[in-house]
């Protein structure tokens, strides 16, 4: 007779009006919203609804990470590449405290994550229990909404709720905290309503077509018109509207680091990047504009440098989902509320065909001058010694802009946000607002789940690459594809970048000692190779895009190389250095 403990059997999934467990009434949640993918890590706290999910494995993937952290962060990956709700589970105490610097770079950067961290019995709330912490105090600040189940009676609406929230209007993170006791409870499902409406939330603000007029007015009087746009056209779904509106209007256009992917990087009115390392011209030209036009980006400090030199001759007009940006940071002469997918069609129903093509070869000079001092010695170094630039130049032929880059924080976030090359959206996955070390492993991962028919290439510095090495477990156990392109400069970069400029050379503990990452890799199954010489650059390249698998390729590039152009802090973006 053959024991049922060797093959667990599979119990029946509940049906409308049936009695069913809280932990079931999560997942029949999750399947009502379209969610297949899970990341997250059991523990004591939650066990019951990992309990519940192995009578759903059919139609729910749970992916076992290695950490918290790089349970969010993939679902950070997977919510920025399907354009959907990233989802994670933790456990109590350190599992919940675990997730919040996710929830801190969702939360700025506008990903809308569900995380449901499992709690201890509602009768131990407040009693110091073991793996107990006040998870809702502790991450209200880094969530757009959180709440805490104590019946699950209240579990279908307070879900329905949480996703509606995390999508709708401006995205983020939600975090759903529920007590043991609700997990386990039984009572009278009567089916999953999605939330479409909560009273005194307004996720759109009303388009007034005043403004919109009054935008149109200032776009078609101007002599010298610049667009600057940000992620709000990507999470918007926008990027049609977008392209129609710029085109009509001939403007200039830049973008912020959030923002790259929603134009082809080689439209013929894509100017390049802004911000601190961003491109020459979009910088200084701010400073030259007569109207500058922000669509679905928030003006943070890495864009404006100085506010009391930013822009001042400027008026502005400023787009956002989000009323509580407007006039943030900046002023604005007009501003427009409501979500870009509409008020764009609206604006470009209104404004004139034109084309600016002085204004415009402005731009190109700045670039011409930018390429001499900056580009080209990067892109072609002199030396014998590999530059990141040229490692990006390379992996931009061979992937003809089609890849999804994703990138961790450093020097080659910068480098790779300054030279990739895009063809289509979604294709830059990268932490901009919080910059988090450790963000690409498991972000990557996370975006090829998001988008499994496309190249998802991770770049990586080799100290951020040790911040979750872990997850190249995850890696080996579910057998995910990525190619991990790790740029080892032996330094922690950015920081002795800064040191060297600001600080006199003194380098305080920027020196980072790595291991041997080919053989880490080795050691989970992962094949690799390491190249330092330029002629074994592009066919090592070629090697990791074909390997059926995730492959790790470590270039080593130059270890005191900056990169340049560069906006010093608490300098004005007009004063932005070459070199």
């Amino acid at each position: 007779m053959q024991s049922t403990l060797s093959q667990p059997q599979t119990a029946a999934l509940p049906t409308k009006t049936e009695n069913i467990s809280g932990s079931q009434a999560v997942l029949e949640a999750l399947i009502a919203e379209g969610i297949k993918t899970i990341f997250g890590y059991p523990g004591g706290a939650i066990m019951p609804i990992y309990d519940a999910l192995y009578d759903y494995r059919d139609k729910l993937d749970h992916i076992l990470v290695r950490h918290e952290q790089g349970g969010i962060h993939a679902a950070q990956g997977y919510a920025r590449t399907s354009g959907d709700v990233g989802v994670v589970f933790a456990t109590s105490g350190p599992g919940a405290t675990n997730l919040v610097t996710g929830l801190a770079d969702a939360m700025i950067d506008s990903t809308p994550i569900v995380a449901i961290t499992g709690q201890v019995f509602a009768h131990l709330l407040g009693t110091d229990a073991f793996q107990e912490t006040d998870v809702i105090n502790i991450t209200t600040p880094v969530t757009k909404w959180n709440y805490q189940v104590t019946d699950a009676t209240e579990i279908p609406s307070v879900l329905a709720k949480a996703f509606y929230i995390a999508r709708s209007g401006r995205p983020g993170p939600v975090l759903i905290d529920i007590t043991k006791n609700a997990q386990i409870q039984k009572f009278d499902y009567e089916g999953y309503l999605p939330c479409t409406h909560i009273r005194s939330y307004r996720p759109k603000p009303l388009v007034r077509k005043e403004y919109v007029e009054q935008a149109a007015k200032l776009i078609n009087e101007a002599k010298k018109p610049f667009v600057i746009f940000g992620q709000g056209v990507i999470l918007g779904k926008a990027e049609k509207e977008f392209l129609k509106f710029i085109e009509k209007a001939g403007i200039p256009t830049a973008w912020t680091i959030l923002g790259m992917s929603a134009i082809p990087t080689n439209h013929p009115l894509a100017v390049g990047m802004l911000g601190m390392h961003g491109n020459y011209g979009p910088n200084v030209l701010t400073n030259e504009c007569d109207v500058l036009i922000a669509i679905g980006m928030r003006f943070d400090d890495r864009v404006t440098g100085r506010l009391d030199k930013y822009a001042k001759q400027a008026k502005v007009i400023h787009f956002d989902i989000d009323p509580s940006e407007i006039d943030k940071n900046v002023k604005t002469t007009v501003p427009v509320w409501g979500d870009c997918k509409e008020t764009l069609p609206l604006l470009t129903s209104l404004i004139e065909q034109k084309v600016y093509p002085q204004w415009l070869q402005r731009f190109r000079e700045f670039e011409a001058e930018e390429k001499e001092t900056c580009i080209h010695p990067e892109m072609n170094p002199e030396t014998a010694i590999l530059s990141m630039g040229e490692v990006i130049k390379v992996l931009n032929t061979l992937t003809n802009g089609d890849a999804i880059i994703v990138t961790d924080v450093g020097q080659h976030q910068m480098v790779a946000c300054r030279y990739a090359q895009y063809n289509q959206s979604k294709s830059n996955v990268t932490s901009g607002g919080l910059g988090t070390m450790g963000f690409a492993l498991p972000a990557a991962i996370g975006a090829k789940y998001g988008d499994p028919g496309r190249t998802v290439v991770a770049v990586i510095g080799d100290g951020g690459f040790q911040m979750t090495l872990q997850e190249l477990g995850t890696i080996m156990q579910c057998g995910v594809d990525i190619k991990i392109l790790i740029l080892n400069n032996e330094f922690l970069g950015m920081v002795r970048q800064w040191q060297q400029l600001f600080n006199d050379r003194r380098y305080s503990f920027v020196d980072i000692q790595s291991p041997d990452f080919v053989m880490v890799a080795k050691g989970y199954g992962i094949a690799g190779q390491k190249v330092s010489e330029r002629e074994n650059l592009e066919q090592a390249l070629q090697t990791m895009l074909d390997h059926n698998g995730t492959y790790l390729l470590e270039v080593m590039v130059g270890k005191e190389n900056n990169v340049f152009p560069m906006v010093p802090q608490g300098c004005s973006v007009s004063e932005i250095r070459l070199k």
